[in-house]
């Protein structure tokens, strides 16, 4: 892993068409960057408690991934965040980053809503479509299988029943 400084005149082709190569704040970027075989460019700098970079650009501190689109996209639209196509927080490479609404930024990942939202059967195998699946309202969002839902309601009330006797 060599910083792209020490490869800046290998590389200063492609960074041409920014218009910023001797912006001292682009130039402090460039220098905490370091390109990955696996197309990433991995974020040398200081890096956060959930692994993204962070950079201070015009005595601000921002997201180094925000910064890169911003250098090579453009403006994040209102409303809208940075996704990492490749899954890596510290990767700064454009290519890989796609501004994105908080919800699709979510579903893209690996948490438990992105995971239920991809089920399309429930635990017990019940297709979680049509007539058979219920939106919870108490936890907006969540998804239940109508029919072990009732199964256990029905087994609810006959355990209520056999207390009360």
């Amino acid at each position: 892993m060599m910083p792209l400084l020490e490869n800046i005149a290998r590389c200063e082709k492609s960074w041409k068409h920014v218009g910023k190569l001797y912006h001292r704040s682009f130039f402090l970027f460039i220098t905490k960057v370091c390109p990955q075989a696996n197309g990433c460019w991995h974020w040398l700098g200081h890096v956060r408690k959930r692994g993204y970079g962070q950079f201070q650009s015009s005595g601000k501190h921002i997201g180094a991934h925000v910064y890169s689109y911003e250098t090579f996209i453009g403006k994040v639209p209102f409303g809208y965040e940075i996704d990492h196509l490749c899954r890596n927080p510290r990767c700064v490479n454009p290519n890989h980053l796609e501004a994105v609404t908080h919800r699709v930024n979510i579903l893209r990942g690996t948490n438990p809503p992105s995971d239920n939202s991809r089920k399309t059967h429930c635990k017990n195998g019940h297709a979680l479509i049509g007539d058979n699946l219920v939106l919870d309202q108490l936890k907006k969002g969540s998804r239940l299988c109508r029919t072990c839902r009732n199964e256990w309601q029905r087994n609810c009330w006959a355990r209520r029943r056999a207390l009360a006797t």
